[in-house]
């Protein structure tokens, strides 16, 4: 099992949670030692004092912050625990928001948390079925390894999650950093508008990360095993030219058509009208003749499925969309997997 790479406590109003952080993610990436060139010395990286040039040991190492050219101010670590008592071992969540109002550059790193002890399970598990059911985020700042964190703490299914957050500082505006951005002209009724939404609409998939896979790692392993046996390595093709502004509505058109081919007439809307018929009766043939008898029904109906389903957790949502395979499930709201669950129950 994993060591958490950082312990603490959790507080939650007057409720205390002992737990630890571990890390959610891991690097895949190929990595490669740098050699001198026509040999097979490796190139190792020491810490030099520039004046003497002379290697320095990491316990003779101190942080310096300088204040003028030359001059500093030597920081201990110690002194910087100090200035932080309490804090650097405590997840205060100071408030909830909700989790949809967190814009996505504001994400950092994952990490998981556990509770520290089985003694500390049932409280763990109220605080992660409580954040479910709310579909919120708690919102707390935490000093790990000598920096202070914005985060946010979500549910999972299974687990609680902690997302280290960017300082709003530390964001910038899009219209400093990126060249000729255009104005918001494009009008709602555009023909182009239109036709990139149909292609939008053509091209919606179901969210699973497994249905992806990190190709150039693939490629630079492919051509470390090339070179090794002394074959040809033959390069990616080049990128596409990039549309003309006169060919734009040609293009779109062109891609909307080849979608639907691809995935039948009518893509995901396709789909719908399908389901949506019923057989040959229409809607009616699905509850009998006309439809009118089953038509009375479905507001009852509806709203006994919807209560049963509003006493359940989110995670017992997931549980039952993932058997009943709803679409989209992984992004869903706990209200929005309670309608998808109603209206598959009543299609059935």
């Amino acid at each position: 099992m994993a060591r958490p790479i950082w312990t603490g406590v959790l507080t939650f109003g007057l409720v205390t949670l002992p737990v630890g952080l571990y890390t959610a993610t891991q690097d895949h990436t190929v990595h490669f030692h740098q050699l001198q060139r026509g040999t097979s010395d490796r190139i190792r990286n020491k810490r030099v004092n520039e004046r003497t040039g002379k290697e320095v040991g990491g316990d003779r190492i101190v942080k310096g912050y300088e204040l003028d050219e030359g001059e500093y101010v030597v920081v201990e670590p110690e002194e910087l625990e100090e200035i932080a008592p309490g804090r650097s071992k405590v997840i205060d969540l100071a408030g909830f928001v909700d989790l949809h109002r967190v814009e996505p550059f504001y994400f950092d790193r994952t990490y998981y948390v556990g509770p520290r002890g089985q003694e500390y399970a049932q409280v763990y598990e109220l605080m992660r079925a409580a954040l479910d059911r709310s579909d919120k985020a708690g919102i707390a700042t935490l000093t790990m390894r000598g920096k202070e964190y914005l985060t946010a703490l979500r549910a999972q299914p299974d687990v609680l999650v902690l997302h280290t957050l960017h300082w709003a500082d530390e964001v910038r505006d899009p219209a400093d950093v990126v060249p000729e951005l255009p104005e918001r002209h494009a009008k709602a009724g555009s023909r182009e508008l239109r036709t990139a939404e149909h292609l939008i609409d053509a091209l919606t998939i179901d969210w699973d990360p497994h249905d992806y896979r990190d190709t150039y790692e693939e490629r630079v392993k492919k051509l470390v095993a090339a070179k090794r046996e002394g074959e040809e390595v033959v390069g990616e093709p080049q990128p596409p030219e990039a549309t003309n502004v006169i060919d734009l509505m040609e293009a779109l058109s062109r891609s909307v058509e080849q979608s639907r081919s691809r995935t039948g007439t009518g893509g995901k809307q396709g789909k719908r009208a399908e389901g949506s018929k019923g057989g040959e009766g229409g809607k009616g043939s699905e509850t009998g003749p006309g439809g009118k008898k089953g038509k009375r029904r479905e507001p009852a109906a509806r709203r006994e499925r919807l209560g049963e389903l509003a006493s359940l957790s989110k995670a017992e949502l997931y549980e039952r969309a993932s058997a009943a395979a709803v679409p989209g499930r992984s992004k869903m709201t706990r209200e929005q997997l309670i309608e998808a669950l109603t209206r598959a129950a009543l299609a059935a």
